[in-house]
């Protein structure tokens, strides 16, 4: 049993889905549009600003599908009604960022810049005050797209574990090894 695809999605004001008669699902909000291919063997019903998935049977293949999609409806709906945001920190002495437009702009302590082309979608700030670390934030209404980004952005400069210098999620934690000085 799909215990994610039984429950139903509750359609906050403003906004608005429907669905065409190939199954395509479009969520519009006041952050954006969003549209999503559902298997045609799942069932989308909208009802009293809620929205339910049905599947016909219980096969693994459409319990599968049944929460998948459930879930992906949920987070369009978050989407385009509160978006999605990401904050990340860059730490090392030396290391910098600044966002020019959709294009992030890094010193990470390799011997050039690194200049990182975000989506049309998504929004980027750049906060950098004296005495503290750099810091990303970044908007968008697909969680998809911002997660890829984020993480593509991580990989260019992944924490160490001796330091901890890189980039990182903000409040994540990085266990630190102890190094050489602890053998003796």
């Amino acid at each position: 049993m799909s215990r994610i695809g039984k429950m139903p999605i509750h359609l906050p004001k403003g906004v608005d889905v429907s669905i065409s008669d190939d199954n395509v699902l479009t969520v519009k909000g006041p952050l954006g549009t969003m549209t999503e291919k559902v298997n045609p063997n799942i069932a989308v019903k909208v009802e009293d600003n809620t929205i339910f998935f049905e599947r016909p049977d219980d096969t693994r293949e459409n319990k599968a599908m049944h929460g998948l999609y459930r879930a992906l409806a949920a987070n369009m709906v978050k989407g385009v009604s509160e978006g999605f945001k990401t904050v990340q920190e860059v730490i090392g002495v030396g290391y910098k960022v600044q966002a020019n437009g959709n294009v992030l702009e890094m010193d990470l302590g390799y011997s050039h810049k690194i200049f990182f082309e975000l989506a049309p979608e998504i929004k980027v700030e750049t906060v950098t005050e004296k005495g503290k670390n750099p810091i990303i934030t970044m908007t968008c209404c697909d969680k998809q797209i911002l997660g890829q980004a984020a993480a593509k952005i991580r990989s260019l400069r992944k924490p160490e574990p001796y330091k901890g210098k890189g980039i990182r999620f903000q409040g994540e934690e990085i266990r630190k090894k102890a190094g050489k000085a602890a053998a003796k």
